[in-house]
């Protein structure tokens, strides 16, 4: 369960659409790819946060399970029904897809709670997300951009919210979000383009053969 940070001097991108919206899906595919395609030189990996013990915070599961089955071929996925990314494993977890990705790009996926007129919404946005805050806890910032529904109303008794989530709104969620990674899924290159003879060597060797080349 997230909530989303706010960043001052710097332009944010975000887009919020109802699960009931018509076009929903394809606003959301149009938004992601623009904000994606830029980075295909590197590896799109998707963290799905949260756990299938309380019914508000299984959204991030319910999209990692749906996604893993889907073949996808440009993102990692991390985070299932089986296999949850979570509070209690989060560092851990981050650990272990930095190494497994260095050149990673990653995309977000949580629950969060907000205001009564909100619920409903799925939103997409640059920069990280705080998974943890919504309920005070204190985890490590996560993604490059994130995605976030909008499960329940927040602001007091968060864990009894939570755990009084209709399933219903959280799985027409978790459908929305998967078919959005799907569809982009589709649009995207097949595999990572590769790195330009420039982007592999490290700033020493450049400076060094700059230096070396000067008259």
């Amino acid at each position: 369960m997230s909530t989303n940070p706010r960043f001052f001097g710097k332009k944010q991108v975000s887009l919020r659409v109802h699960i009931e919206e018509d076009r929903a899906v394809e606003k959301l595919v149009e938004q992601l790819k623009q904000m994606i395609e830029i980075y295909h030189r590197r590896e799109f990996v998707i963290i799905c946060i949260g756990t299938d013990r309380s019914t508000g915070d299984s959204l991030g599961p319910l999209v990692g399970s749906k996604l893993e089955s889907a073949n996808l071929k440009r993102f990692h996925v991390y985070g299932t029904l089986e296999s949850p990314v979570h509070a209690v494993n989060l560092t851990d977890r981050l650990q272990e897809i930095h190494g497994n990705h260095p050149r990673r790009f990653i995309i977000a996926i949580d629950a969060c709670l907000g205001q009564s007129s909100s619920v409903g919404k799925v939103s997409l946005s640059s920069g990280p997300l705080k998974p943890g805050a919504a309920v005070n806890k204190q985890l490590p910032e996560v993604g490059d951009i994130h995605m976030t529904g909008i499960v329940n109303i927040g602001g007091m008794m968060e864990y009894f919210v939570l755990q009084n989530t209709r399933l219903h709104t959280v799985m027409t969620m978790a459908d929305m979000i998967a078919k959005t990674i799907t569809q982009t899924d589709s649009l995207l290159p097949d595999r990572p383009v590769p790195p330009t003879l420039f982007e592999t060597l490290k700033p020493s060797v450049f400076m060094k053969a700059n230096k070396e080349t000067q008259f």
